[in-house]
């Protein structure tokens, strides 16, 4: 009885109950992977490179079939999926309370204390990345990332030039007159 008395008095205002089911969720959703991160290490389990940075690694100022405004938008629409929202986008306004941040908080800095925890106990870590390939797939996710990233940035060059619209240039551009299509 003194227990829920106890958790009626943390919860009275909504938005924490919910903030910390929120963090709860969270943390339940990502220990899974935390927990499992020297799969990671020794190259059992690797990250997916989408498709769309690949290509974009491979070459990125193709401009094949983008001879519309419309098609560069949708070319930066598929990085867009792949890298998350580009810098020029203001941020999201997602309703969060300040409760719902800090448990969302709370939540990553405990999943990175169980993913440390679990690499930590490895001996000899950075050479076991080494030596399975770990290390080099890494970089070659990164690689991708920054060449899906300066793609992105070159399309939005590209559709400002042609005098498109956004997604087609950055979010702030406007077109001079009558934009192309």
């Amino acid at each position: 009885m003194r227990a829920t008395g106890l958790i009626l008095a943390l919860c009275i205002p909504l938005s924490a109950c919910g903030a910390v089911a929120g963090g709860v969720q969270q943390f339940g959703a990502g220990l899974g992977a935390a927990a499992t991160a020297p799969l990671d290490d020794f190259n059992l389990r690797r990250q997916y490179i989408p498709t769309v940075l690949l290509q974009a690694e491979a070459n990125p100022y193709d401009l094949r079939n983008l001879n519309q405004c419309a098609t560069i938008g949708a070319e930066i629409a598929r990085l867009n999926e792949a890298l998350g929202p580009d810098t020029d986008e203001p941020p999201a306004q997602d309703g969060s309370f300040l409760s719902e941040r800090a448990a969302d908080a709370a939540s990553a800095a405990a999943l990175d204390a169980i993913r440390d925890a679990t690499t930590d106990f490895i001996p000899g870590r950075s050479w076991i990345r080494q030596l399975s390939g770990a290390e080099q797939h890494s970089r070659h996710v990164q690689s991708a990332i920054q060449s899906g990233r300066m793609r992105r940035a070159f399309l939005k060059g590209t559709g400002m030039q042609r005098n498109c619209a956004p997604p087609a240039a950055p979010g702030w551009f406007r077109p001079r007159g009558r934009s192309q299509r």
